[in-house]
């Protein structure tokens, strides 16, 4: 499957364009934000498109809702403790499993999920997937996953750099033959220790995402976060869109 060049998804960079007025100081921690109507007139877009920017904000801890108060800056991520380094299609549904459907095959720029996770310099390549896990009755899940940058992983697990290289080229796989990232990470880790650190968090699904997924925009859903680390070097980072009604999902808790 070839990669294709850099495509910042809209979602995306209004995403960022928020969290830059944050890391400026123009929202600074402890700060509330506009009012959604306020807010989308500064920023010359819609409701709706603010809204999704909003929530993803808020689901990688830059951004908390406080009733009666509002959308206020964090002072800092939120770090909980829930990891399992296993592939998430393999995971769901108490072991029967997913099929892994590729919706993007893509380089773009870190975001700023992944520069805190990944420590990615502002104009890495970071390679990103989207793809959807589908089981017996339909979609149950949505993944992104990002890798480090090149010169990272050729440092740090070579292996995988090399695999994820091979897969760049590799031929439009068949409908639900694709593989996640983590797979290819674990394929190519048999003699390589890996450390992961996950989060748990409640949200909503979105429009975007629920379209992808079949579901409405106001669907509770569960994100899980991992970042998965040869040594001290981040070399993956995924979220991981649950929707109610998913299949169940076993959760090792870490100490």
């Amino acid at each position: 499957m070839a990669v294709s060049g850099h495509r910042r998804r809209p979602v995306v960079a209004l995403y960022e364009r928020i969290a830059d007025a944050v890391h400026d100081g123009t929202y600074p921690p402890g700060s509330t934000l506009p009012s959604e109507p306020r807010l989308a007139a500064e920023l010359g877009v819609s409701r709706p498109a603010l809204r999704e920017a909003l929530l993803l904000l808020q689901e990688d801890g830059l951004l908390t809702v406080r009733r009666g108060v509002g959308r206020t800056v964090n002072a800092r991520p939120p770090r909980r403790g829930f990891e399992h380094v296993q592939p998430l299609e393999e995971l769901i549904g108490g072991g029967t499993g997913a099929r892994v459907r590729a919706l993007v095959r893509t380089l773009e720029e870190p975001t700023d999920f992944t520069t805190q996770h990944l420590l990615a310099p502002a104009r890495a390549e970071l390679r990103f997937w989207e793809s959807v896990l589908v089981g017996e009755a339909g979609p149950v899940a949505l993944c992104h996953e990002w890798a480090a940058a090149d010169e990272v992983l050729d440092g740090a697990h070579p292996a995988f750099a090399a695999a994820l290289r091979a897969g760049d080229t590799a031929s439009e796989p068949a409908a639900g033959d694709a593989v996640s990232m983590l797979s290819v990470l674990l394929a190519a880790s048999r003699e390589v220790a890996l450390h992961a650190h996950s989060g748990i968090t409640a949200t909503l699904l979105g429009r975007r995402r629920g379209e992808q997924l079949g579901r409405p925009a106001d669907t509770p859903a569960v994100l899980v976060t991992q970042v998965v680390r040869v040594g001290d070097t981040p070399v993956l980072a995924a979220k991981h869109m649950l929707p109610t009604g998913a299949p169940a999902l076993p959760v090792l808790q870490s100490h």
